[in-house]
């Protein structure tokens, strides 16, 4: 039996993120760290109420602050791609998980374990199964089944952001169109229906599609609306009698789910094919005016930007929590075999929330 692997969440949130990168954890394999985590916070931190719920691990204060600020992160990563354990060049670490997002998950372990009088009561989330198809996600889980954890003033979640407040985030949505034909032989098309051909009205409709831009509180969403899977045909010589397109529409959370749809459906107006609704998550307005989430913005310098693509705020945001993305590193390497992050931008971030969540920085 191997040794209990044991974290320090007293070291440099430098150090702690190579430890939490050091163990792996794709999706679905997330025991052995979920383990150290629990162990961690039950023996370096007090005044946390802990639970284990399978391989997530909760914890909170219950100091009867006015105010309570959630800090959640997963602690899956993508498949390793020979990249643990992690290596540090310099100023900058390397490793599977150093972006997306356990270098998140080390500033918020940090703080709970350095933190003697926070400002806010705390509530710590790190789940599982994020990496992953929706339904097994860990923070859908906990919402379902323990609801009380989910409320809060604010929500930090400390998904890849370059150090920057990325507030609320883009809804998707997922369209199969299905064109169908005749099935016959290539040397004698005039006997069958080219399905394939039939896409055509919609890809004309896509390229010549104009986004719209949106500026919501500050934060400007750009939106898309793009074919990203195409499939028709089932031989060299067969005229194909099925063909389908996938399009994925990235709205602007100023847009309901709804809304999505019918903007999709006025886009494809007359293009004569079947169409069905695939996927769908709902967008999260910024919320950024909510005291909790101004106090952030104030201590973090007042910058901030629009989040492109979807993450657990819209959870939150849909339980009527503000939320923001605010983590370290460039989520353009998020999930690449060279994923890496500076550590400067580690050490900002914790300097950051250490200011945000002390008594002295005030919500």
């Amino acid at each position: 039996m191997s040794a209990p692997i044991t974290l320090d969440l007293h070291a440099d949130p430098v150090d702690l993120t190579a430890a939490l990168v050091d163990v792996p954890s794709v999706s679905r394999d997330e025991a052995a760290l979920a383990d150290a985590v629990e162990s961690a916070l039950r023996e370096q931190t007090s005044g946390f109420e802990i639970v284990r719920f399978g391989d997530a691990v909760l914890a909170r204060t219950s100091r009867g602050l006015p105010t309570r600020v959630i800090l959640a992160g997963h602690l899956d990563t993508v498949p390793i791609a020979d990249n643990v354990p992690s290596r540090r060049e310099g100023d900058v670490l390397y490793g599977c998980g150093t972006v997306d997002m356990k270098s998140g998950d080390a500033v918020f372990l940090h703080l709970a374990a350095t933190i003697a009088e926070p400002n806010a009561d705390l509530t710590l989330i790190f789940y599982d199964c994020e990496e992953i198809e929706a339904s097994a996600n860990g923070l859908g889980r906990i919402e379902r089944e323990m609801p009380e954890w989910l409320r809060g003033d604010v929500a930090i979640l400390g998904e890849p952001s370059g150090g920057f407040i990325e507030a609320g985030c883009q809804g998707t949505l997922r369209v199969r169109f299905t064109a169908s034909g005749t099935r016959a032989h290539s040397a004698r098309s005039w006997l069958g229906d080219n399905a394939v051909h039939k896409l055509g009205p919609l890809f004309e409709r896509l390229a010549a599609y104009e986004p719209r831009s949106v500026d919501i509180d500050g934060c400007v969403y750009r939106e898309g609306l793009q074919a990203v899977r195409v499939s028709g045909g089932v031989a060299g010589n067969v005229v194909p009698d099925e063909a389908f397109v996938d399009v994925n529409f990235r709205f602007a959370p100023d847009r309901s789910v709804e809304q999505a749809i019918e903007h999709v459906r006025e886009v494809t107006a007359g293009v004569d094919l079947a169409v069905e609704v695939t996927d769908r998550s709902p967008g999260a307005l910024p919320g950024l005016a909510a005291p909790a989430a101004a106090a952030l913005v104030t201590a973090a310098g007042g910058e901030f930007r629009a989040k492109y693509g979807w993450t657990d705020v819209s959870r939150f945001s849909a339980l009527g929590i503000p939320a923001v993305n605010y983590g370290p590193g460039d989520p353009n390497l998020a999930h690449k075999r060279d994923e890496h992050v500076p550590v400067g931008q580690i050490t900002d971030v914790a300097d950051v929330l250490r200011r945000y969540l002390t008594v002295t920085g005030g919500h």
